[in-house]
C-alpha cells in the first residue's frame, strides 16, 4: 500500500460522459465501493482495508443518459474535481472510423490538468481514445480495442500502441494505465486495488467477485463461509484451539479430547453448532490454508501437504481436487498469474 495513503481514503472519479458503458461505469462503481466490506459479509474476515471513496464524475452534475440509454445521476462536475488519486475513463461507444480528437474538449482540459496534479489517469477499452485525444498517451505505451487498432493508427501515431496486452501497468512513474476491451475493467479493477492494497486483497475480490476466467466452474473461487453464530461455549473453544492446531495428528479425536465430552456428543453438538461434521471443519481449514500457501509461495504441493496436515500428498491432493475444482497446481497457476 501507498504509504502516503495509509492515513486517508484513497479517491477514485468515474468520468461519465454520454458515450460511456453503462455496464463498466456501474461494474467499476460496485466493486471498487463495496470489496473492502464485501469479504467481511461473505466469510466472516476482515479485509483489513479501507477501501476507496468512489464518485461518478461529468462535465456537469445534471443526471442523463449514457450509451445504452443507461441513466447517470453524477455525484460532482469536473469543476468540483482538482485532485482524485485515480481518473478513470471507461469504454467508449464511438464510431472507429470517426475523428474524435474534438469531441470532448471541455473534458480534455481537466483530464490533463488532473494528470498534472498527480492523479494516476485509467482507461479501459476504447476509453483510451479520450485519453489520446487529450495528448496524455503520446510516446508512451498504451493498449486498446482490437477494434481501434487503426484508429490509433490514422489519428494518433505517436502512441506506442500495444493491442495485444490487456493491460498496461503505469510505466516509471508516468501515471498512466490503460486496459484493452470492455471486460477489461475487471483486470483494471483488481490492479487498482492491488496497488494501494496488495496482491490478497485484489485475489480476494476476484474469489468474491467471480472476476477472470470462469470456466473451470465457481469452486475455484470460493472460501470458506463466515461462521455460524452460537452460544456453545465448549465448541468455540474447540473452534479456537483447532484454527491454531489444524496441521495436528487426529485432529478430530483431539478436540474431542479438549472438549471434555462423549464423541458422539461432541460431534453431534458440533454439527448443531457450526453447521460442519468436526472432520469437514478440519479439512475446510487445511484447504484454506493451502490456498493462501499456493498463493504467496513456491513450496513445493508434497510440501505443502506437510504443512496443513497432511503426511499423504496424494489424498491432499485428492481432497483439494474435490474441494476447490482444480489441482493444487493448477490453482497456484490462476491466481499467482493474474495481471499484476
Amino acid at each position: 500500500m501507498n504509504n502516503h495513503l495509509k492515513n486517508q481514503i484513497p479517491s477514485i472519479a468515474l468520468l461519465a460522459v454520454p458515450e460511456a458503458s453503462g455496464a463498466a461505469l456501474y461494474g467499476l462503481f460496485e466493486i471498487l465501493s463495496t470489496f473492502a466490506n464485501a469479504w467481511g459479509w461473505i466469510t466472516g474476515e476482515d479485509l483489513g482495508c479501507a477501501g476507496f471513496e468512489v464518485n461518478i464524475v461529468a462535465a456537469t452534475e445534471e443526471p442523463f443518459r449514457c450509451a445504452g440509454g443507461v441513466p447517470v445521476i453524477p455525484s460532482a462536475s469536473i469543476a468540483d474535481i482538482q485532485h482524485s488519486d485515480v481518473v478513470i475513463v471507461t469504454d467508449l461507444a464511438i464510431d472507429p472510423e470517426a475523428d474524435h480528437r474534438e469531441k470532448w474538449l471541455t473534458i480534455q482540459p481537466w483530464l490533463s490538468q488532473m494528470h498534472n496534479n498527480g492523479s494516476l489517469i485509467c482507461s479501459v477499452c476504447s476509453g483510451s481514445v479520450l485519453l489520446a485525444s487529450s495528448g496524455l498517451l503520446d510516446h508512451k505505451t498504451a493498449t486498446t480495442h482490437w477494434g481501434y487498432i487503426k484508429h490509433f493508427q490514422q489519428f494518433f501515431p505517436a502512441v506506442q500502441l500495444l493491442p495485444n496486452r490487456v493491460l498496461i501497468p503505469e510505466d516509471n512513474g508516468n501515471g498512466i494505465v490503460t486496459s484493452g476491451g470492455m471486460a477489461a475493467w475487471e483486470d483494471l479493477a483488481q490492479y487498482l486495488i492491488a496497488r494501494f492494497y496488495g496482491e490478497a486483497a485484489a485475489i480476494k475480490t476476484a474469489k468474491l467477485f467471480l472476476l477472470g476466467d470462469r470456466s473451470e466452474g465457481q469452486l475455484i473461487f470460493s472460501a470458506m463461509g463466515k461462521p455460524k453464530r452460537h452460544e456453545d461455549a465448549v465448541i468455540e473453544r474447540c473452534q479456537q484451539w483447532i484454527a491454531s492446531h489444524y496441521p495436528a495428528s487426529n485432529p478430530v479425536q483431539q478436540m474431542v479430547k479438549h472438549s471434555g465430552l462423549a464423541e458422539r456428543t461432541f460431534k453431534r453438538r458440533f454439527k448443531l453448532s457450526t453447521g460442519y461434521t468436526p472432520i469437514d471443519y478440519v479439512q475446510t481449514l487445511r484447504v484454506e490454508e493451502a490456498k493462501q500457501i499456493l498463493e504467496a509461495s513456491a513450496d513445493p504441493i508434497d510440501t505443502i501437504a506437510l504443512q496443513v496436515g497432511y503426511e499423504d500428498s496424494t489424498s491432499f491432493r485428492r481432497l483439494f481436487k474435490r474441494m476447490v475444482g482444480v489441482t493444487p497446481s493448477r490453482y497456484r497457476q490462476r491466481f499467482q498469474s493474474r495481471p499484476r
